[in-house]
């Protein structure tokens, strides 16, 4: 812990002016394990709408079809991908890798709500598409006011 340390020196830091002085130490601060977590891409989305129903496309490569979860409640939909860690072990020549091993998801609001029970999902290429029809009479409705 004693090599983070730096002595403080008061005038030869009103002496030189540095606006980017203490920028690595900030950064360093955001590199620590857990508590920023870069290394795992977001889930990107496509969301297209019709008057009968939403189709969303969800790129998620990597991803084995058993290892996604789509849970719909109302309007809201998550979508929540977890990819695994191969078994097999080749770290002896590795020099450089940029695989992710974790759970990733994304959680949204649609204007309207779903009908859950017509609402369909395919995953082919990395892309998982879904189809969900707009719940009948879920519009929205205009009030006369008398």
């Amino acid at each position: 812990m004693s090599h983070h340390l730096k002595p403080f020196e008061p005038f030869t830091d009103l002496m030189s002016f540095d606006p980017v002085r203490n920028v690595e130490d900030m950064l360093r601060a955001f590199r620590q394990p857990g508590q920023w977590r870069s290394d795992v891409p977001a889930i990107r989305l496509d969301i297209d709408e019709t008057e009968q129903e939403y189709d969303i496309r969800a790129d998620i490569p990597g991803v084995e079809k058993d290892d996604i979860k789509v849970e719909i409640d109302g309007n809201r939909v998550v979508i929540s991908a977890e990819r695994k860690q191969d078994t097999e072990k080749k770290r002896g020549n590795t020099v450089h890798s940029e695989r992710h091993w974790g759970q990733q998801y994304r959680a949204f609001t649609l204007p309207n709500p779903v009908d859950d029970a017509k609402a369909e999902a395919r995953y082919e290429h990395g892309v998982l598409k879904l189809t969900l029809p707009k719940k009948a009479g879920a519009g929205m409705h205009r009030l006369d006011i008398h």
